[in-house]
Order: C-alpha cells, then sequence, then structure tokens
C-alpha cells in the first residue's frame, strides 16, 4: 500500500529544504565600532573647488552627477579609526569597481575609502562594498535635489530639514551638512551597525555655519 505524507509535514519538510534568502540578501555587518557615518558628496560642488585637480572620471562633461557616495566611515563614540591593518589587497579589483560605480563615481575614490576607513570595518572588499551600497538604499535623497535646475545660494540647514523630511525616523542630532569654503560639501548621516537612523553629536556638532552656501549644478 502506498503511503501518503500528510500536507502540515510536507510543507515542513519543504521549507527545511529550501535556501534561506534572508541571510544572503541581509546587509554584512562589520565590528569594532560604534555606529557609521555615510557621507554623500554633493558632487558639482568637490569638481568646482577641486577644478583642474579634480577627478576626471567623476567630473567629465556630462557626468550630471548630484549627491554621490564619498563614503561609509565607521565610527567611535568619540573619534574614528583608519588605516587598519587587514588581511587582502589594498587595490579594488576592476570587477568590483564596475559593481558600484552608479553610487561611487570612480576606481581612485573606491580605493581609497576601502583603504582608509572599509579596513577598519572587519569585513572583506566584497562585503565592505555591499554595505555601503546597503547603506545608500536606507537613505532617501530628497527630489529637490535629484535634478536642481541651477546653480544656487542655500542654507545649510534648509538641507538638513529635506533629508530629515525625506527620512522618517531620521534624527536633527544624527546628520550634519559639512562645506568646503563657501561651498556646500556634503551630508553625513550617522547609522547603527545594523544601518538604523540614529543620534551622533559629534558628528551634527562639526556642521555647517553658514548662512548661505554655494550649491552648484550639475553638469
Amino acid at each position: 500500500m502506498r503511503r501518503t505524507v500528510a500536507p502540515l509535514i510536507l510543507t515542513a519538510l519543504l521549507a527545511a529544504c529550501a535556501p534561506s534568502a534572508s541571510s544572503e540578501d541581509a546587509p554584512p555587518r562589520g565590528e569594532g565600532y560604534d555606529f557609521l557615518v555615510l557621507a554623500l558628496t554633493w558632487s558639482p560642488s568637490y569638481c568646482e573647488t577641486e577644478g583642474e585637480n579634480a577627478n576626471r572620471q567623476q567630473c567629465a562633461d556630462g557626468r550630471d552627477l548630484g549627491f554621490v557616495v564619498h563614503g561609509l566611515w565607521p565610527q567611535f563614540e568619540s573619534g574614528w579609526p583608519e588605516f587598519c591593518a587587514h588581511r587582502g589587497p589594498n587595490r579594488v579589483p576592476d570587477s568590483l569597481v564596475r559593481q558600484y560605480l552608479d553610487i561611487m563615481p570612480s576606481a581612485g575614490l573606491m580605493g581609497h575609502q576601502w583603504r582608509k576607513h572599509g579596513s577598519c570595518t572587519g569585513l572583506d572588499q566584497r562585503d565592505y562594498f555591499r554595505l555601503v551600497r546597503a547603506a545608500h538604499e536606507r537613505v532617501a535623497v530628497p527630489e529637490r535635489f535629484e535634478a536642481p535646475p541651477r546653480a544656487r545660494g542655500i542654507a545649510p540647514e534648509s538641507v538638513e530639514a529635506a533629508f530629515l523630511a525625506a527620512n522618517p525616523g531620521m534624527k536633527a542630532d544624527g546628520i550634519a551638512v559639512s562645506c568646503d569654503g563657501r561651498h556646500l560639501s556634503e551630508v553625513r548621516i550617522c547609522l547603527t551597525n545594523d544601518l538604523e537612523f540614529r543620534s551622533c553629536r559629534e558628528i551634527d556638532a562639526r556642521g555647517c555655519r553658514l548662512p548661505q552656501a554655494a550649491m552648484p549644478a550639475p553638469g
């Protein structure tokens, strides 16, 4: 006589045999630090302030970039580690660079960020850049900065307010807008090791105090 398997038992067996997507899809988590800072650079400011010294891969004619990832930085509650000893290569291979050029606009930037900051996460290159992408996807860039119509002066506090409005749960003392001379240069956002928004008063205290900063248009 042929035996049948009860539906509930069959369902349990299939679930046990199925591959788990959650562990593979979950962002990696480093160790040895207290939290992370995602730094988003306003690319036109970088290109204008650096002039002929700017990276051409990032600032070539027609790139028209807005906010791009500068880096993802492990932090202590006071201070930060950098250029940590690690196993593996210092150079980021081209095959990995190509996977992240949509958010980090040059191989030189990726290599520097890996050596200075990624090396301190306890992750290998592949997992560090996976974490960078996950952090980037966690933060919504306000629509008003996706296609700004022209160069303008802007209050840094209004940039911060726009990011707070676009990201429910972001802490007012967990974000800082920085300036380079008269230019608005970047937005720095503090995240837990699980990529949740958090406060970081030391970062917030270093925010730009200019009443108005230049924000060049892309292109």
